[in-house]
């Protein structure tokens, strides 16, 4: 394609965070960069200079001290602002006016908004109650939580102590949060009694009770009433209603303990689906720096802008979402089925609450392509400027869709990242255009490379993604790790001194970036590399086929020497694959990849299984199929539907 999708018009640019970022630079001593080009390559060529100019644009509250960078040269080894003193909460509530801090709605039967006043007392009052506690920095508070502001709240409660916040959704069983939190020896539980979701109402409390027998760590139950008003928790082991928790204290100004850079702040878990999830430990300012730098010179965040990000409290993009906040933008929070009303419910509340920036995943913007809705002919969408999505690749026909059924003048941002990074290696710039198919640029700040087998950079072909300098928001290390062996052993052990993300990628012409799916999950057949994302994106334009998983199975199987490709697909209710149908599948991915992305065989399955984030997952899957064992089938939000590959007749032959 020779034309953008959308680019920014000259007021667009001229207004950008990013161009006013720029200009200070420039202002400052610094040299005068003309383009994203050269803010990119002057980021990379002077870190230090760039992160210090980060802190000082936005406004972080806390003291940098003198030094930027400690061991430049070390990955793992570098240490970020080694002299600083922040607080996390702190640069989240630095609002305390009327106006509005988090709108909210539990599907579309619950609905609330606070303002940063109100947000700032709630806070005060429950970082108080849990001070009485006997709460101190380092101390771990976790949540299992829908994604309401009471979770917002109980986290910008425990951090502005100092303590460490980690959490799941309520939609994890019992063996998933102790998998969790029994690694890292929680002291409060702070739980929801229950959640909705397709407009049923489920009961967390039988839950609590099995999960608090095998979490001895935990001193105090705090349950915050959601699925009803007045919980019976008279049962639950160590339990009190999180108002009687907090009734004893008024709102007061809020005591931040001010602490180093690298103190502990979240503590986020791997998907788990190979074993019991890894404990990913960040820290307060690296991640309130790259967030910082994300929303407010990538995504353009401004005081007046209302973010909305479908997540659960399981996902990182839950943590990313709510460091909004620092940029002193509006909260749009939704817990539920994003399916309610027909599909519509998160465009009717983008056009009620007036979204600016709407975040969702690959996977829900091709199921409203599927659904065939169309939003901009039936929703108010005047607001909205910008859409992220992440999760997976967004294929190059999802961005059609976008453009043509939901809005033409708006900034379609893939971003891709990690819980590993808590943040992205490539996402969007509000001055660059939108390509095809393509994620707009490499994060600044980020030395992101595409690596070919023999661990020389290239561009216009796939390897893997590395990054090969250190950036802030590099993890501060594993939970119960203490000489980083595990640290090192998940990022640096291919490349060693090189971070390896295990993404397989391509650095573009419009130096963007398009991923092809996991490295570990690539197709190998006869030696030739295949990304899944390449097939996935053929087969799903049937119309037939709501979704689909490859793997490479070993064949022949009592002698392996080589894979052949292994195609699931579910089909559209009713609809069931016959002789005709398994010929188009392979036609389409004949005609528009290579004859070795065709499968050898294409199996119906009622199910496709995922992580709670949504995210499919191809190694379970080829596991089950060869017999192996699943290690941790709790981090699954359908473990279920595993039960479909086992022994399947069709891939005898």
């Amino acid at each position: 394609m020779n034309q953008p999708l959308w680019q920014p018009d000259p007021q667009q640019v001229e207004s950008a965070n990013i161009t006013a970022f720029m200009r200070r630079i420039g202002k400052s001593g610094g040299p005068r960069l003309a383009d994203y080009a050269a803010l990119y390559q002057w980021s990379l060529d002077h870190p230090a200079d760039f992160w210090t100019a980060v802190w000082d644009f936005c406004g972080v509250i806390g003291n940098r001290g003198q030094r930027t960078l400690e061991n430049a040269g070390q990955m793992p080894g570098a240490r970020w602002f080694p002299d600083a003193r922040l607080n996390y909460a702190a640069n989240l509530l630095r609002r305390n006016d009327t106006d509005t801090a988090i709108v909210f709605w539990g599907e579309n039967q619950i609905k609330s908004r606070i303002s940063f006043r109100e947000l700032h007392d709630e806070v005060s009052r429950l970082a108080q109650a849990l001070r009485a506690a006997g709460i101190k920095p380092g101390d771990r508070i976790a949540g299992y939580m829908p994604n309401l502001p009471g979770t917002v709240i109980a986290m910008l409660a425990a951090t502005s102590i100092g303590a460490v916040w980690s959490s799941c959704s309520p939609d994890f069983g019992v063996q998933g949060v102790v998998d969790r939190f029994g690694q890292i020896a929680p002291r409060i539980l702070i739980a929801a009694d229950g959640y909705f979701y397709n407009r049923h109402t489920i009961d967390n409390l039988p839950r609590l009770r099995d999960i608090m027998a095998q979490l001895p760590t935990v001193e105090k139950l705090v349950i915050v009433p959601y699925a009803s008003g007045t919980p019976d928790i008279k049962d639950l082991p160590r339990a009190i209603n999180v108002h009687d928790f907090m009734a004893p204290f008024k709102p007061a100004p809020i005591r931040f303990e001010q602490l180093p850079f690298d103190h502990p702040l979240f503590i986020m878990f791997s998907s788990g689906t190979t074993g019991v999830p890894k404990c990913i430990v960040h820290g307060a300012g690296g991640t309130l720096l790259q967030h910082l730098k994300e929303h407010v010179l990538h995504t353009d965040i401004k005081r007046g802008d209302r973010l909305f990000y479908f997540t659960t409290c399981g996902w990182m993009m839950w943590n990313w979402l709510v460091s909004e906040l620092a940029a002193g933008a509006t909260l749009l929070l939704y817990d539920g089925s994003p399916f309610i009303a027909k599909g519509t419910v998160l465009w009717d509340y983008a056009a009620q609450e007036k979204m600016t920036v709407f975040g969702t995943s690959a996977k829900y913007i091709d199921a409203l392509a599927k659904l065939g809705l169309a939003p901009r002919e039936t929703h108010d969408l005047s607001a909205l400027r910008a859409m992220l999505s992440t999760g997976s690749p967004l294929i190059p026909e999802s961005f059609d869709y976008v453009y043509r059924n939901i809005k033409a003048k708006l900034q379609l941002a893939s971003i891709s990242g990690g819980t590993d990074i808590i943040s992205c290696f490539a996402l969007g710039c509000p001055v660059l255009p939108v390509w095809r198919g393509e994620l707009q640029c490499r994060g600044l700040g980020m030395k992101v490379e595409v690596w070919n087998e023999d661990g020389k950079p290239v561009r216009g072909e796939k390897g893997e993604l590395v990054c090969t300098a250190p950036f802030p928001s590099m993890p501060v290390g594993f939970w119960n790790d203490p000489d980083g062996a595990k640290y090192r052993a998940a990022y640096f052990e291919r490349y060693p001194g090189i971070w390896h993300h295990g993404d397989y990628v391509e650095l573009t012409a419009h130096d963007g970036l398009m991923i092809f799916g996991r490295s570990d999950a690539v197709l190998n057949p006869g030696g030739v590399r295949i990304g899944t994302a390449e097939i996935y994106r053929q087969v799903e334009q049937l119309d037939e086929v709501v979704e689909s998983l490859a793997i490479g199975q070993d064949w022949p199987p009592q002698q392996p020497n080589d894979v052949r490709v292994v195609l699931f697909v579910r089909l559209r209710e009713g609809l069931v694959l016959d002789a005709a149908l398994t010929d188009r599948i392979k036609k389409q991915i004949r005609d528009n990849t290579t004859p070795r992305h065709v499968p050898a065989q294409v199996v119906q399955v009622a199910d496709i299984p995922r992580t709670k984030s949504g995210k499919i997952v191809e190694l379970a899957v080829r596991n089950v199929v060869h017999g192996l064992p699943v290690k941790n089938v709790e981090a699954l939000a359908n473990p279920e539907a595993l039960d479909q590959f086992r022994n399947r007749t069709e891939l005898r032959n």
